[in-house]
């Protein structure tokens, strides 16, 4: 799963589409998982580095994490 090639994506965490003009932001740990899909990181990867940088319980990040894919594949942000 990555995110689309033709999405701009800045620091401050504002996310544009080009191909249909849609804009949106995130917050630091968004912007942090994008990062690592940008890295070709898996699932499995994500929730191991984000549990030992926010120092949360796997289980909550895991139902988190895939609340957010949903919401980056109802944007067509992310591709499969």
């Amino acid at each position: 799963m990555q995110i689309n090639k033709n999405i701009a994506i800045s620091e401050s965490g504002f996310i544009f589409n080009p191909s249909n003009g849609d804009s949106f932001s995130t917050n630091q740990v968004g912007l942090e998982i994008i990062r690592l899909l940008k890295d070709d990181k898996g699932k499995s990867e994500i929730v191991s580095e984000l549990v030992n940088k926010f120092q949360t319980d796997s289980a909550t990040l895991e139902k988190d994490l895939g609340d957010f894919f949903l919401m980056l594949r109802n944007f067509q942000l992310l591709n499969e």
